[in-house]
């Protein structure tokens, strides 16, 4: 697994054995290859990795310029393969401010938001309930944690039925890479 584009471009990261499920090259390339094509470029802006697994995904933003990367993830091996491949890309020369929150994606909503993300992406296990992920998207939303323009992608199992957006959101678009499907989605414009 490396870093695709940025300063730490073709970095290797570490991954987490037999503990997570990484994002595939190809979707970790669609995804940022739609992120782009939406934002232009990282540059200001403040990206949530929830379920961050390997760190990847979030590491891959601060690479390519993001001015805030949070990482949350409870498994304490990952915990720890995220700090191994953090030091690497900050290493790079990446300059952004990167955190990682050592605890449940769902603790980490209760809290207070410590900033608004422009991007977040949501990758949970896939047998994690859709209720369960239902809820985490209605605490990002209530809890200050969705930027007005933000673009919030959620990963799930393409073997699994479609999944929708709850009331809050709105569908953008969605793009299948084999096992994975990512949904994108906005905060709806009426609330």
């Amino acid at each position: 697994m490396r870093i695709i584009a940025g300063v730490a471009k073709g970095r290797t990261l570490s991954s987490v054995a037999g503990a997570t499920r990484p994002t595939s090259d190809r979707a970790r390339e669609g995804l940022f290859s739609s992120l782009i094509s939406e934002f232009g470029d990282f540059l200001g802006l403040n990206f949530l990795d929830l379920f961050a697994g390997s760190g990847a995904i979030g590491l891959e933003a601060l690479s390519r310029g993001a001015n805030i990367v949070h990482s949350v993830e409870k498994d304490e091996s990952a915990c720890r393969t995220i700090t191994t491949n953090a030091t690497l890309v900050k290493a790079s020369k990446a300059v952004g401010d990167f955190h990682l929150y050592s605890m449940s994606a769902q603790k980490f909503l209760e809290g207070s938001a410590p900033t608004s993300y422009h991007i977040i992406y949501i990758d949970p296990p896939y047998d994690f309930p859709d209720g369960d992920l239902y809820k985490c998207l209605e605490q990002l939303h209530n809890g200050g944690f969705v930027h007005e323009d933000a673009v919030i992608a959620v990963e799930r199992p393409s073997k699994r039925s479609a999944f929708s957006w709850p009331a809050g959101f709105e569908a953008l678009r969605e793009r299948n890479y084999g096992q994975a499907v990512i949904y994108y989605g906005n905060p709806a414009q009426n609330g």
